[in-house]
């Protein structure tokens, strides 16, 4: 396309929809697709809509809508329309926006393509159709419904009906070709005698099956666009169909790329592709997420990476969105999150790696805290230390929480970085506090002379730079500053990375740091 498809879009025109199935919570792709619709939305001046398609009754769960809503909201995709959470009553006067609520309007159209016999009930059975199947695929023909439930006559029909015949409604497909205009890949066509035969469109008047219920909802709603992923592309000529035959009109279509695995195959599970609420559970944040996902399919077209959702509306085009797959990069998304870590003030971080210590049972909540309610200050709250009943404040996880600031990559993260902090005795093997090739005895000389040095700072003295500037001193006398701070830091720390033995030890306090110096020798 040679022109900005925005510059095609009256300001305000633009009605897009997200309609998620209730059976499996939002993953990536969907949340992507979400996404992509909002900013469209969005930068239109429009309205993003979300509709719950649960016609499906067997596999739609009120969990699952649950966490549907729940994540769009974390992700701060905020819906125009739609249902609301907690079984609220909808917004929006093109309601109700979930499926289940809208069978009389189905059957309404159903009948209508009955009457005008666009539409015709099928009795074919399972095992006829798996017949018909099996003989085309012997006689190397194209698999496709041989049309013959289309020839019965109304009085056939009724009959069949009314001795309570299990059936189904299909679409009397017309020989013909389908084209439509996709906003990303130009002009598509199909030849309909590619689609199978007529095709299914409900098991009955009340139970409509996705492509038939879709063209209505969209219909009804006044939906404008329809951006989803390109694994519906072959729906679309279904739908154009449908909507010819009810003289709907055609909505704008837009097929995004598919997300793919590091391997360039379509992305699954085995790919880490996870739920939206498992990236929130393990720490990732929102702003990481929409930033990430943004990238998934489009780019600004120069070498900017770091997008906030507001910056993301004001660039977003059409025209910038690829046509070949987006590959997942897990170690882009990391890096991302960390981006976004820093970004936070230390009180919000530690407000948010609460609540991973907590589960971890390096602390618990105590009950005053729960009594001050959920908007009290968070200095004055205080929390038991699991391992010694000694509390800490929320000022001290401050302090635990700083030295990892500029250092994790996902929230949960912080549980391994800071665990020996909130732990009495330390498990590691002595090997940990060797210093290159130094024998056991100077590892023993060096724990000392750490300790004779620690021991000489006054306790109100005990601070970091103050720390460090009797350490570094004490490096002068024996050369290799390593063979001090290695065995010191390892012995406070128990791990093989962590921060500086001066910001450690001045977390820990005077007591606990000569304690675990004292345990480091035991070693030996």
């Amino acid at each position: 396309m040679t022109t900005d498809n925005f510059q095609l879009i009256k300001p305000g025109s633009v009605r897009v929809r997200i309609a998620p199935s209730p059976t499996g919570f939002l993953h990536i792709g969907l949340a992507r697709t979400a996404l992509f619709n909002y900013l469209l939305a969005k930068k239109d001046r429009g309205v993003f809509i979300l509709r719950i398609d649960d016609t499906d009754k067997k596999r739609s769960e009120p969990r699952f809508e649950k966490d549907i809503m729940e994540s769009l909201e974390w992700l701060g995709m905020h819906w125009d329309e739609g249902p609301m959470l907690g079984g609220k009553e909808d917004i929006g006067k093109y309601g109700p926006y979930r499926q289940s609520e809208r069978l009389e309007i189905y059957s309404k159209y159903l009948e209508q393509l009955l009457k005008e016999d666009k539409a015709y009930y099928c009795f074919c059975s399972g095992e006829d159709i798996e017949a018909m199947r099996q003989y085309q695929m012997s006689a190397g023909q194209p698999v496709r419904y041989n049309g013959q439930c289309s020839k019965l006559t109304k009085e056939e029909c009724e009959k069949k009906l009314a001795e309570g015949k299990p059936s189904v409604i299909r679409f009397r497909v017309p020989l013909k070709k389908i084209i439509f205009e996709d906003l990303i890949r130009g002009k598509v066509e199909f030849e309909s005698d590619t689609l199978g035969g007529d095709f299914v469109i409900a098991k009955n008047l009340k139970s409509p099956l996705y492509n038939f219920a879709s063209v209505v909802d969209d219909f009804e709603m006044k939906i404008s666009h329809i951006f989803r992923g390109e694994d519906h592309i072959t729906n679309t000529p279904k739908q154009c169909l449908i909507q010819e035959a009810l003289n709907f009109n055609q909505p704008k279509y837009a097929h995004l790329p598919l997300i793919l695995g590091a391997d360039r195959s379509k992305l699954s599970k085995r790919h880490n592709a996870v739920a939206i609420s498992d990236y929130r559970e393990t720490g990732y944040l929102p702003e990481a997420l929409i930033n990430f996902m943004a990238f998934l399919g489009w780019n600004p077209g120069d070498e900017r990476e770091v997008f906030s959702l507001a910056s993301l509306i004001k660039e977003f085009s059409l025209e910038k969105i690829q046509k070949g797959g987006a590959v997942f990069n897990l170690t882009k998304l990391d890096w991302l999150n960390g981006f976004y870590i820093r970004k936070k003030p230390l009180r919000k971080l530690t407000e948010l790696c609460v609540p991973y210590l907590i589960q971890a049972g390096l602390i618990k909540a105590n009950p005053e805290n729960l009594q001050q309610g959920q908007h009290a200050e968070e200095a004055a709250m205080s929390y038991t230390i699991t391992d010694s009943e000694n509390t800490i404040s929320f000022e001290g996880l401050m302090n635990v929480i700083r030295p990892e600031w500029q250092r994790i990559k996902k929230l949960s993260d912080i549980v391994q970085a800071t665990d020996f902090f909130f732990k009495n005795k330390l498990d590691y093997p002595k090997d940990l506090l060797r210093w290159k090739i130094i024998s056991d005895k100077e590892i023993i000389n060096s724990l000392d002379m750490a300790k004779k040095v620690l021991s000489g700072i006054k306790e109100e003295m005990f601070v970091s730079h103050e720390i460090e500037n009797v350490l570094m001193s004490a490096t002068k006398e024996i050369g290799d500053r390593g063979s001090l701070l290695w065995p010191l830091r390892a012995a406070l720390s128990g791990k093989k990375a962590s921060p500086s033995p001066f910001d450690i030890a001045a977390i820990l306090g005077k007591e606990r740091t000569l304690q675990r110096i004292k345990d480091a020798k035991k070693l030996f």
